[in-house]
């Protein structure tokens, strides 16, 4: 596909997510210029279509647009620090992990050197980049989202900006992340069980898969309950929660399984009826998480 009128794109950072991000680039037929610690990440992308920059400095100077795939924030400002004075006038995207904070931090970083910036996120695996329904969302510079959205929307058709302030792409990032671990955590103690009495793991992937579609289902809500405050018409109840977890000890002890990443969420329901939400539903445990607000 000819690119001579797409917008050329550098990629810093050629891990897994960056090599995915570049080859949806090229394949659209951007031209793509692209820059790793470790140059031989990018031979594959050279025989495909890409040119490969030596020096950081040039591989910024070649786009409009320079999208990074680092670790963190504090990566990202670091593998640029050489080539700042070659950011300005040019856009800067981060896809990468890090708080809101430092979403903050490198904004302001960005506009020090007179670079427009956009922070982001890929909800996704490197695999799904391209792909009509993988959502990438995005804050700060709504006049860079609006330059270039058609070229984001290159690596995903679910393409959102969520706002002016530089730093809600972090926050949603790590917000809608919290739910991960946990949930993992939960399948493979579930699996330990499973295999406890000779069973394959396999076995669970259906059931495991219709649960998580129940749970779901059941988000609006809870954030509804959440957003109103009232918690009163409890379809699951965090008394229910909490007869329960003698039900994950016992278990827990006949498949000879460690569950004691449990007992801190058994802790917290505890609390949360403790505090008077025995009746009220498990979405009131949200009441319990926050902490009062200090004092100045």
């Amino acid at each position: 596909m000819a690119g001579d009128n797409r917008t050329p794109v550098t990629v810093i950072g050629l891990g897994s997510m960056g090599r995915a991000l570049a080859e949806a680039f090229i394949d659209a037929g951007h031209p793509t210029t692209v820059w790793n610690r470790t140059p031989g990440k990018a031979a594959p992308l050279v025989a495909r279509g890409a040119v490969h920059a030596e020096a950081v400095e040039t591989a910024v100077a070649a786009s409009p647009l320079v999208i990074t795939c680092l670790t963190t924030f504090e990566d990202t400002r670091r593998a640029l620090e050489p080539a700042a004075v070659a950011l300005n006038g040019r856009a800067l995207t981060t896809l990468n992990s890090g708080s809101p904070a430092g979403a903050r931090e490198t904004d302001a970083w960005a506009a020090g050197h007179g670079a427009r910036f956009l922070a982001g996120a890929v909800k996704n695996v490197p695999s799904a980049v391209g792909a009509a329904d993988t959502l990438l969302y995005y804050s700060g510079d709504k006049t860079v989202f609006d330059e270039y959205e058609t070229t984001l929307r290159v690596l995903g058709g679910d393409t959102v900006h969520l706002g002016g302030e530089a730093d809600l792409a972090a926050l949603y990032e790590m917000s809608v992340g919290a739910i991960l671990l946990p949930a993992l955590v939960g399948f493979f103690q579930g699996a330990a069980a499973v295999q406890a009495r000779g069973l394959e793991a396999g076995t669970m992937v259906r059931f495991a898969g219709k649960w998580l579609d129940m749970i779901k289902s059941l988000l609006p809500v809870y954030a509804k309950e959440i957003d109103s405050g009232d918690y009163t018409d409890a379809a699951s109840s965090v008394n229910l929660f909490l007869e329960g977890a003698a039900y994950d000890e016992e278990l827990a002890r006949e498949t000879n399984v460690d569950a004691a990443w449990l007992a801190p969420l058994h802790d917290l329901v505890k609390r949360a009826a403790d505090a008077g939400h025995g009746d009220h539903s498990i979405s009131a445990l949200t009441e319990v998480l926050r902490k009062p607000a200090q004092a100045v």
